[in-house]
């Protein structure tokens, strides 16, 4: 199925990013040819040494290193869904999800897994027999649209089928060890 407004086919991809406690991070993205993410065609992932503290108010500051080196890693793309909210009141207050639409000129879709306080305008989406929803938001496409590809997704599950690829490959779980980057996304310079 695919969203109103939304091609069928194209480059969708999907990212996340996981802090292990040694320090660092490692983001994955899963990239499909279809919106609804049914057929995945490529899956890369990017390990910096280093990354920013956490700010409340201002995680994209941590996130967004990450997301540029292992978007550098795969050709454009057409929509980007991130796990998280792209904004966090109805205002408009940024969240990572905004700060990732102005930096790679793509629509973008949050999806998290609670409820942000706030964040009344997300939309919830139910999947599968699940009884909690999905919170959804997006910049540069309409929320209901959003709303409507997140619930289209593969997968009978609360998370899409692509959601949990990503998580897994940025835990680490089913692909091999990467380079590791710095946290501007370059590989480092030894003497």
């Amino acid at each position: 199925m695919t969203a109103p407004g939304l091609a069928a086919t194209g480059r969708f991809a999907a990212v996340d990013v996981h802090y292990p406690p040694t320090g660092g991070a490692r983001a994955a993205v899963v990239v499909a040819s279809d919106c609804g993410f049914a057929a995945i065609t490529q899956e890369h992932t990017a390990t910096l040494d280093t990354v920013a503290e956490y700010q409340p108010g201002a995680f994209f500051t941590r996130e967004l290193p990450a997301l540029r080196a292992v978007l550098a890693g795969v050709a454009a793309i057409d929509l980007l869904i991130v796990d998280s909210y792209v904004y966090l009141d109805g205002a408009g207050r940024p969240g990572l999800g905004a700060h990732a639409h102005a930096e790679f000129a793509v629509p973008v879709i949050g999806v998290a897994k609670t409820a942000f306080r706030g964040a009344d305008h997300a939309i919830e989406v139910t999947r599968g027999v699940a009884s909690r929803p999905l919170f959804v938001t997006a910049a540069g496409l309409p929320a209901d649209r959003a709303a409507e590809l997140v619930r289209a997704m593969a997968g009978p599950f609360r998370m899409p089928d692509a959601l949990r690829r990503v998580d897994q490959l940025s835990r680490g779980s089913g692909e091999p060890p990467r380079p590791r980057l710095t946290s501007t996304g370059h590989p480092p310079q030894h003497p």
